[in-house]
């Protein structure tokens, strides 16, 4: 697609911020109006408008497609959403180690352990650890917790929180790297552990380790977007 429009810019838009293009606001796949809620988010937005040449990638746009996710998406099911996340609690990587004789479970306990109660101490929960591959069912009373904890977050936040802890297959993981101190390379490290330790045993190969390192940048990304969006203005 040939470039449009000659500049891109910022605007205060209905308690919030949007994007322009030749001072005309975007709208989002479904028609909306795309109003993001912080200046960050807005300027990250038009960023990825601003740098386009005179042919647009439409793949170059990975922060839009978000915020049009956000609101055409989950701003109409954020309970739907909030539930969908929840479930990940009973699957969450974090939570099924290896057998305690395997050396995998030394280093998914030095890894893994810290960072399981430091969320449990946050969220005021107890989550079951596994050893083995059997699934078990969490808490419901954690789970009913945690279901609380997520319909409460802005819509913006549950779709940045649904691509993280998709792409790291944990819950814990997610809502840990968004919270304010979080380093969230640390944690997409600790929740690909058990790959990294495959691939240290059996050697790596090209396209596999391109796939994590696509994954990886996907998984930063949906963390700034999270806290582009709470950035205080």
């Amino acid at each position: 697609m040939k470039r449009f429009y000659d500049r891109v810019g910022t605007q205060a838009s209905d308690g919030g911020w949007q994007v322009t293009l030749d001072a005309r606001g975007i709208k989002t796949v479904g028609s909306a109006s795309q109003i993001v809620p912080t200046p960050a988010l807005a300027a990250a937005l038009a960023e990825e408008w601003d740098i386009e040449g005179e042919e647009i990638d439409p793949a170059a746009f990975p922060m839009r497609d978000m915020a049009d996710y956000a609101i055409d998406v989950v701003t109409p099911a954020r309970a739907d959403i909030a539930a969908k996340l929840v479930a990940y609690a009973d699957t969450d990587t974090l939570l099924y180690r290896a057998d305690p004789d395997e050396p995998l479970y030394a280093r998914q306990q030095e890894l893994w352990e810290p960072i399981v109660a430091a969320f449990e101490a946050r969220e005021g929960i107890a989550l079951k650890r596994v050893s083995g591959i059997i699934h078990t069912l969490q808490d419901k009373a954690a789970l009913a917790k945690l279901e609380a904890r997520l319909s409460a977050l802005d819509a913006f936040t549950l779709a940045g929180l649904e691509a993280m802890t998709t792409l790291a297959a944990s819950l814990t993981v997610a809502l840990s790297a968004v919270e304010a101190e979080a380093d969230p390379l640390a944690l997409w490290q600790a929740a690909s552990l058990e790959e990294e330790w495959q691939a240290d045993q059996w050697g790596r190969d090209l396209e596999a380790e391109d796939r994590r390192a696509r994954r990886q940048a996907d998984f930063l990304r949906a963390c700034e977007f999270v806290h582009l969006a709470r950035e205080a203005p």
